[in-house]
């Protein structure tokens, strides 16, 4: 079960990111999808607990979750710069596989997972991946590909460090539609600041005149980050973090279905990066 939870998660997560790609304001866009999500997380989390469950039963859970909305922010941040700057499918494989590398051996070492002889393995087959991704570019697009890589490893260490602090939160008592939806409006908060009197007049514009679309990917994105956390709640962080991380194969797809066209060693990189995120989640018995 939590198997196919992570797939369909991972690939909504993909879909959200290439619609996204497709924005020309990509900040200001992520900024009103991400609102969206926010509202459909509150809505969950206020019907669990009218049906009587609890959203913090401690208060380290609440820290914990308020810490995974700061890098929330981060993320979403980092990402719209790489993706502002970069093709969607090498963003995305850096980021996702990049996040891979930091939140197993964190998660081994700080949360009791375990590392095996095929985790062992897979880290370095998603290492690999990662090299084969970030080769071969012509110089003419060398700088701006430079860019786009760095933001998308400053988001690798953002969503590994958004995972392992769901994890603690979930672990020290958070519900998993709470513990979502009061990260998601910590991480709206600081990005709706951010923007200024200006840029927040240009996201509600966005939702005002393509209402369609943005709630459209608020959704997804919302769905996505939902079936995520129910998995979390039931799986280990590393486990978790590294199967859902398969989706740089969808990602890979949609980013020829929207008009990029993915090199060899991009596809040959995200199928690497795809396999040791199979192989460092696969179980030990």
């Amino acid at each position: 079960m939590i198997v196919a939870l992570v797939l369909f998660s991972a690939l909504l997560h993909a879909t959200w990111n290439a619609l996204l790609r497709m924005e020309k304001d990509k900040d200001r866009s992520l900024v009103a999808a991400v609102s969206v999500a926010t509202l459909l997380a509150a809505i969950v989390a206020a019907i669990r607990w009218a049906l009587e469950e609890p959203p913090f039963a401690t208060t380290e859970s609440a820290i914990w979750t308020v810490a995974a909305g700061v890098l929330e922010w981060m993320y979403f941040a980092s990402l719209a710069k790489a993706l502002d700057k970069g093709p969607l499918g090498p963003v995305y494989t850096v980021s996702r596989g990049g996040a891979i590398l930091v939140v197993w051996p964190v998660s081994v070492g700080l949360l009791g997972e375990t590392i095996t002889t095929t985790s062992a393995i897979g880290s370095a087959v998603v290492l690999a991946g990662l090299a084969l991704t970030s080769v071969g570019v012509n110089p003419t697009a060398r700088a701006a590909r430079k860019d786009a890589l760095a933001w998308a490893a400053a988001c690798a260490v953002a969503i590994a460090g958004y995972h392992l602090a769901y994890k603690e939160a979930l672990r020290t008592g958070g519900s998993a539609s709470a513990v979502f939806a009061v990260a998601l409006a910590v991480a709206s908060a600081i990005n709706i600041v951010r923007l200024g009197t200006e840029g927040r007049r240009v996201a509600a514009g966005i939702i005002r005149t393509r209402p369609g679309r943005v709630l459209l990917m608020g959704a997804i994105c919302g769905g996505s980050f939902l079936i995520l956390m129910e998995a979390l709640a039931a799986g280990g962080a590393g486990y978790v973090l590294t199967l859902r991380n398969t989706s740089v194969l969808f990602a890979i797809g949609l980013a020829a279905l929207i008009g990029e066209r993915p090199r060899r060693a991009e596809i040959s990189g995200a199928v690497l990066v795809a396999a040791g995120a199979v192989l460092m989640a696969w179980p030990t018995t």
